[in-house]
């Protein structure tokens, strides 16, 4: 099992008369994008601030790059960016002087200052706006600015509260392309957003939060992440010249495969394995005599994978609360 760059266990946090985190665990992988989803009031700003070491829990434990965020805030802070919903410029500030005081207030050496100013300022798409004030700028710019400050000290941890927040459909396409190269540079990435369809341009896990729970988290695409040394899990879709019908009894009985929905053209199954296992299951249908027409990866977008998450939280609920009442 990998190391987790962030580890959060059993973390729990209140609020007057209101519990917004009750013992949330997680382990983040280093080198991914997390979407962190969920209604407004589930836990998303105060998690981050957790993290961030910016709020102190009723109990927990969050570790980033192995140090206790709570033991030792100022080595987690030289390892993490962080950008709040409401960030804040200095408007009568260039570009470039907010970068360099960004540079000096996270303690980079007075002749490594120059350097990061020019290379995050190219980083963020700014390298032509540095002698402009930041009261000037637009707001894409002004927030691609605000980033650029978060990471001006290279960190391996970056943490994004609604980034999004206002921008046009143009803008988000840009910032998109930023987080991008900063998760191509190793950097590790936790973004809360509302807009789904733009964290899906660049998100490759999701953490769902509800009430203030983690209803689900894990790798977004056609295979999820293996775990714990287990097997990953490819979810398939499979067409064959015969009804899917006829094929479905025996795919079933087949090792490592589990029927996830038939319909009149085909069936989804999840299958746990590698492309060799994949190889090898298509090899046994056509040698059963079920030759496939169609093989193809099961993707969802984030938006979906989103509402199945929170409905298997409301369904749970439900469930939950009807053997409450079958209790004698």
């Amino acid at each position: 099992m990998n190391t987790p760059i962030i580890e959060v266990i059993d973390l729990t946090f209140d609020y007057p008369g209101f519990r917004a985190l009750a013992q949330v665990s997680l382990r983040i992988e280093p080198g991914t994008v997390t979407a962190l989803v969920g209604p407004n009031g589930a836990g998303k700003t105060t998690l981050l601030r957790c993290i961030a070491a910016l709020d102190t829990p009723l109990s927990g434990t969050v570790r980033v790059a192995g140090h206790d965020v709570y033991e030792s805030p100022r080595e987690v802070h030289a390892l993490m960016g962080y950008l709040s919903d409401s960030f804040g410029l200095y408007s009568e500030l260039t570009v470039a002087q907010g970068l360099e005081y960004a540079a000096r207030s996270q303690g980079l050496a007075t002749e490594a200052v120059a350097k990061a100013v020019q290379t995050t300022a190219e980083r963020m798409g700014l390298g032509d706006k540095l002698q402009k004030l930041a009261s000037t700028l637009s707001r894409g710019q002004r927030q691609r600015l605000a980033i650029g400050q978060a990471i001006i000290h290279s960190p391996q941890v970056l943490l994004l509260d609604e980034p999004a927040s206002g921008l046009d459909p143009e803008a988000r396409g840009a910032l998109a392309g930023v987080f991008k190269a900063l998760q191509a540079q190793g950097m590790t990435l936790l973004v809360s957003s509302h807009i789904l369809a733009e964290l899906d341009a660049y998100s490759t896990h999701m953490l769902a939060l509800n009430q203030g729970r983690v209803l689900e988290h894990r790798a977004l695409g056609g295979a999820t992440a293996a775990s714990a040394g287990a097997p990953a899990e490819r979810l398939l879709r499979l067409e064959f010249v015969h009804s899917a019908e006829s094929v479905a009894s025996w795919l079933a009985n087949q090792v490592n495969v589990t029927l996830r929905h038939i319909d009149a053209s085909g069936l989804e199954i999840s299958l746990r394995g590698d492309a060799a296992a994949q190889a090898a299951l298509v090899s046994a249908c056509v040698a059963a005599g079920y030759p496939l027409t169609v093989v193809a990866p099961v993707t969802e977008n984030l938006q979906q994978s989103y509402l199945k998450s929170l409905e298997a939280g409301r369904s749970s609920g439900r469930d939950s609360k009807s053997a409450d009442k079958a209790q004698p």
